[in-house]
Parts: structure tokens; C-alpha cells; sequence
């Protein structure tokens, strides 16, 4: 079974981080521990702390044994870059590339074993499908003519209302809005300087 681990955004360059993780490649994980240990390189911190967390999670989600995993796969990609300028001679400034990366670690299990009787996979149940009957208001019913004209003159009513937008109401707001309105409803010196001059 596969374990999977990730270090992202990493402040070292991609091809230094390289110079580590190419050590550990096919490694048993035992092996590869204590070689990060005499390795003189700023990059083994966080190799050896992906490897550690890798291997925690083989061994506390999955119940994998330490001393059966090995290292299939350990990669490192380059990450965004920081810019950043340095002055040089004659009012130059010249690029500095502060370089990030990203490591991505695979163990596996050099003899493949069952899964122990312990923990099981827990089982996805069938999805449940619901039919929802129609309510009794919803139901289709004949309409009187009277229910009909009652409806109308609610609907004509609604539409005199004065709406008011909610989003304006506060200590000031409210009264511009109505002023606003009202202005409109008069004309006045709105209604002149917003006319149409020509057709």
C-alpha cells in the first residue's frame, strides 16, 4: 500500500534539495534515516521531517509496519519564485531569484501484506433515495373567479407600495433616499437638468 507525504513551499532551491533526496531513493525507511543523519546539507531538516511524517502516517492510519517500508518514489519540483533586485555598477540593478520547492514523498511496503483483522475498511453505504409527496396546498385545485379577482387586487396593491431598499437604512441614509424620491415624484430641478435636449 502506498503512503503519501507532502512538503510544500520549502525557501531552498530545487536543484540543492536534489543533492539530498537522490541519496534516499529505493532506501529501506531505516536506512535512509540514519544516512540524513551524516549528510552535511541545510536540506536534510525538512527532507528528514517529511520522511518522519511520511512514516507516521503509514504506521497510525494505515497500521503498516516501520521496518517494511521503503522509498519508491521521493521528488522534488521548483515552487514560485520571490524577485528581488541587487544594485550593480553604473545604476544597474540586477535579479535575485529567491527559489522555492516542493518535495513529494511515496513509501510502500516491500512484502505486501493482508489487511490486518483489527481495523477494516469501513463500508460505504447505498445511497438513499427519498420521494417526496406533494403537499395539500401544492395539490392543483379549480380557482373561483372570486379567489381570482381578490388576487388581482392584492397584486395592484403590492405595486403602489412604496419600496424602500433595506440596504440604505441607517442614521442619514434613509432620509436622502425618501428625499430622493420625492424630488423625482415633483420634478422640479432634477426634472430640468436631466431632460432630453434633442430627440
Amino acid at each position: 500500500m502506498e503512503v503519501k507525504a507532502k512538503a510544500r513551499f520549502i525557501h531552498m532551491s530545487p536543484r540543492k534539495a536534489r543533492l539530498v533526496t537522490d541519496l534516499l531513493k529505493g532506501l529501506n525507511v531505516n536506512e535512509a534515516v540514519s544516512q540524513l543523519k551524516f549528510v552535511n546539507k541545510r536540506a536534510v531538516g525538512p527532507v528528514l521531517k517529511l520522511l518522519n511524517s511520511a512514516i507516521a502516517n503509514a504506521t497510525h492510519n494505515f497500521n503498516l509496519e516501520k521496518n517494511n517500508l521503503y522509498i519508491k518514489e521521493i521528488r522534488v519540483d521548483q515552487g514560485p519564485s520571490l524577485k528581488r533586485w541587487t544594485p550593480k555598477a553604473y545604476g544597474r540593478a540586477a535579479p535575485i531569484r529567491k527559489r522555492s520547492s516542493h518535495i513529494s514523498l511515496i513509501l510502500d511496503e516491500t512484502i505486501a501484506q493482508k489487511a490486518k483483522a483489527g481495523k477494516k475498511a469501513p463500508k460505504i453505504a447505498a445511497p438513499v433515495t427519498y420521494t417526496q409527496k406533494p403537499r395539500e396546498e401544492e395539490m392543483v385545485q379549480p380557482v373561483s373567479p372570486k379567489i381570482k379577482e381578490a388576487a388581482q387586487k392584492e397584486a395592484k396593491e403590492e405595486v403602489g407600495q412604496e419600496i424602500i431598499d433595506t440596504r440604505r437604512l441607517g442614521k442619514h441614509r434613509e432620509q436622502q433616499h425618501l428625499d430622493r424620491i420625492r424630488v423625482k415624484e415633483k420634478g422640479g430641478v432634477l426634472k430640468r437638468i436631466f431632460r432630453r435636449k434633442a430627440v
